[in-house]
C-alpha cells in the first residue's frame, strides 16, 4: 500500500530541495527522519515535516506499522514564482524571483513488495 503526503508552496527553490530529497530516497522512514534531523540544510526541515505527516497518515488512517514503512518516492516540483524587484545602479531595477516548491512524499510498506 502507498501513502502520500504533499507540502505545497514551500518557500525554497526546487533545486535546493532536490539535493535533500536525493539523500533520503529509498531509506526506511524512521532512518530518514533521523538523517534529516541532523542535516544543516534549510530544506531538511521541510522534508522532515512532510515525511512526519506521511508517517502519521499511514499509521492513523491505514493502520500500517511504522517500522515497515519505506520512502519509496520523493520529489520536488516547482511552484509559482513571486516576482520582486530591487533597485539597481543608475536608476534601474533588478528583478528577483522568489521561487517556491511543491514537495511530494510517497511511503510504501514492505509487505506489498513480498
Amino acid at each position: 500500500m502507498e501513502v502520500r503526503a504533499r507540502s505545497k508552496y514551500v518557500s525554497i527553490s526546487p533545486q535546493k530541495l532536490r539535493l535533500v530529497c536525493d539523500q533520503v530516497r529509498g531509506m526506511p522512514a524512521d532512518k530518514a527522519l533521523v538523517v534529516l534531523q541532523f542535516m544543516p540544510q534549510k530544506g531538511a526541515r521541510f522534508v522532515h515535516k512532510t515525511l512526519s505527516s506521511a508517517i502519521a497518515n499511514a499509521v492513523n488512517n491505514f493502520d500500517l506499522t511504522r517500522e515497515d514503512l519505506v520512502l519509496k518516492t520523493i520529489y520536488a516540483d516547482g511552484g509559482p514564482m513571486l516576482k520582486r524587484y530591487k533597485a539597481g545602479a543608475r536608476g534601474r531595477y533588478k528583478p528577483r524571483l522568489r521561487r517556491t516548491s511543491h514537495l511530494t512524499v510517497i511511503l510504501s510498506d514492505n509487505k506489498g513488495e513480498e
